[in-house]
Parts: C-alpha cells; structure tokens; sequence
C-alpha cells in the first residue's frame, strides 16, 4: 500500500471511529437529559407494557447497577478502556471499517459514563426490561454501546483469526518421505562396489 493510501486509509478509520464515537456520545446525553428533565428519580413509566419502562436510577455503580459507589474503580476503568480503544485503533489499521465503527461504539458510550461519573459522580440510568419484579438492571444508551460493541469485537477478531489461519499455506503431507541416508545414490551404502 503506498504512503497516500495508508493515510487515506487512516483519515477514513479516523473519521469513522469518531463519528460513530460522537453520535453514541450525543444520543446517550440527549437521552439522560430528556429523562432527568420529564422523569423524577424514582418514577417508572410503561413503555412496551411492562416489559419495557422507563424508570430514572441513578447508578452509582457500573454497567447494569453492579459494584455500587466505587467512583475511583470506574475512573481507572474509564481510563484503561479509553488506553485499550487507543491500541486496538491502531494495531487494527488496515482491517474492516466495522471494526472502527464498532470501536465507536465502546468509544462513545465510555465518554458518556465517564462524563456522568466526572460531572455529577453518578451515571443515569433509565431503561427497565423484564416481567413485573423480575427484571434485567436499569441501562443506558452508554451501557447499551459498550456491551454491544464489546461482543461485536470479541466474534469479528474471532472471525478474521479464522479467516487469517485458513490463508496461510498449509504443510504438504502429499510428498515420498525422504529416502534413507544408506539409500542415497552415492552415499556408498547399498550400492555395487565399483
């Protein structure tokens, strides 16, 4: 590949890994806002029956309310998932475009944890899926991006793996194994004395 596509090839990783990152990031703050603005704390609302509710938390804990008020743990982890986006980003160059975009999607949904636990020391929460008290924890938009763009990770490595390990050339095993020393002509075993 030359130099000017390479850094072609880079501006278009860039460019889609930021995009993807930026619209993640906006509807997850968009979405909190309209739920703290038009929700109190507390309060539930169907959505899909409900299956589905609207429901104003706020999680002091990780994705899913686990590991509540461990404020300094999230701030590491934000900080080592944003150095692991930064490695992937560039030990992927010259992958599939979707692998950008779906480091977007971890991207911008850790921004926008990480803005909630910076600015008010708590992530809101808001989506509610399940059967009456039983229930999957309240979720965001963030939380949404990064479960899904961190399994979409794990199954496309897995599948470019595969696909490198069946290009590489495979070992002949089609081939006479190699004739024995006392066998090889002049090798004075075996031959008429002369």
């Amino acid at each position: 590949m030359s130099e000017h596509a390479s850094r072609r090839r880079s501006l278009i990783e860039a460019s889609v890994l930021a995009g993807v990152a930026g619209a993640v990031y906006l509807a997850d703050q968009v979405t909190k806002a309209l739920v703290v603005t038009n929700l109190p704390v507390g309060t539930r609302t169907n959505v899909v029956g409900d299956f589905v509710q609207l429901w104003h938390a706020q999680n002091r804990g990780a994705a899913f309310s686990l590991l509540q008020d461990s404020q300094v743990l999230f701030l590491v982890v934000s900080a080592v998932a944003l150095v692991t986006i930064a490695y992937f980003y560039r030990s992927l160059h010259g992958r599939s475009v979707w692998l950008y975009a779906i480091l977007g999607l971890v991207l911008g949904g850790t921004l926008g944890n990480l803005t909630d636990r910076i600015r008010q020391q708590y992530v809101t929460d808001f989506v509610s899926v399940g059967i009456g008290d039983l229930r999957w924890p309240t979720f965001n938009v963030a939380d949404s991006s990064i479960v899904v763009g961190i399994l979409s990770i794990v199954v496309l490595l897995a599948i470019f793996e595969r696909r490198d390990a069946e290009r590489l050339p495979r070992p002949r095993t089609d081939r006479a194994p190699a004739p024995e020393p006392s066998q090889r002509p002049g090798s004075g075993g075996g031959g008429a004395a002369g």
